[in-house]
């Protein structure tokens, strides 16, 4: 990082960043109505993610799988991470909502805030959209973790409420800028993977400047709190992600898919490269802490 840039982070107000965030939206926003071609036909031999990112690819199990089962296996999975990312989305926007209520209408903040919820509302129909197009089924997290999502939507605050946002968004922005390039991926995931990316980025500089603000005078307990909260949350995105449905929905020995993805070696690698410039941020601000790296690796984050 440059020393103006460190000069830039030191000194600037949330409302300088939401200020300049603004100006990006209004210069470079999409319409997925008119950006996605959804009705062109999708080929069959073209994938849902590329292959790379697929939780079998490198197993004993993905060579033995006909190129049609890859086909179908990655459109399932692409689709329960798109399903799976809406129940996010559907819990940030409350998160925004909670914390900016009440707060002055005239700072930028507030009004960037409402801008991304504006943005996630329309992801969050693309991705539906996205879905259904694939003929792909509804995916959910594990019942346990939906309803105890609901106390972390109802109590987060500040930092608590940024952090979860922050962490899904770094993970899915690694492997959507794979996908968005990929030439054997189906067009409309290659297509809302850029708009999301694009979008994204301004939603990730936002959470993070919430964050450092929210911290500037927290105390070790708050601090280790937060830290112990990202992490949880970190770990109910990363096993959520990809439910062990798509794997009997795609014609294949359930149990033995589950084992093998569980000890892909090169999944957890992947993982870990679509996590790295979120712990070098946790890093920074003192919430990558000893106690809480345990569960970062429980889940191939580090």
């Amino acid at each position: 990082m440059t020393v103006a840039a460190v000069a830039f982070r030191e000194t600037a107000t949330i409302d300088d960043i939401t200020a300049r965030l603004l100006e990006s939206s209004a210069e470079l926003s999409y319409d997925p109505n008119v950006e996605v071609r959804w009705d062109e036909p999708i080929p069959d031999d073209h994938y849902g993610l590329n292959p790379e990112w697929s939780t079998l690819y490198g197993t004993r199990l993905w060579d033995e799988m006909s190129e049609e089962q890859r086909v179908a296996l990655t459109r399932h999975e692409v689709g329960s991470i798109m399903q799976t990312g809406i129940w996010f989305e559907m819990m940030l926007q409350q998160l925004i909502l909670r914390d900016q209520y009440a707060k002055n209408p005239a700072n930028t903040e507030f009004r960037f805030a409402l801008t991304e919820i504006a943005d996630e509302c329309r992801h969050s129909l693309m991705f539906a959209r996205t879905c259904d197009v694939l003929g792909v089924p509804q995916y959910l997290p594990p019942r346990a973790t939906v309803e105890a999502a609901r106390l972390l939507k109802s109590i987060g605050r500040a930092e608590q409420a940024y952090g979860p946002i922050l962490i899904a968004e770094e993970i899915l922005d690694v492997m959507q800028r794979d996908w968005m390039r990929g030439e054997n991926v189906v067009h409309i995931v290659r297509s809302t993977s850029k708009i999301h990316v694009v979008e994204e980025s301004r939603h990730m500089k936002f959470a993070r400047a919430e964050i450092r603000h929210s911290l500037q005078h927290a105390g070790r307990f708050r601090r280790e709190s937060s830290a112990y909260l990202f992490a949880v949350a970190a770990w109910v995105i990363a096993s959520a992600m990809v439910s062990p449905e798509v794997y009997a929905n795609a014609g294949l020995d359930k149990q033995r898919a589950v084992d093998e993805a569980k000890n892909n070696q090169h999944r957890k690698a992947m993982m870990r490269l679509s996590c790295v410039h979120l712990m070098d941020f946790l890093a920074d601000c003192g919430l990558l802490t000893k106690r809480v790296m345990p569960i970062y690796q429980s889940v191939d984050m580090i």
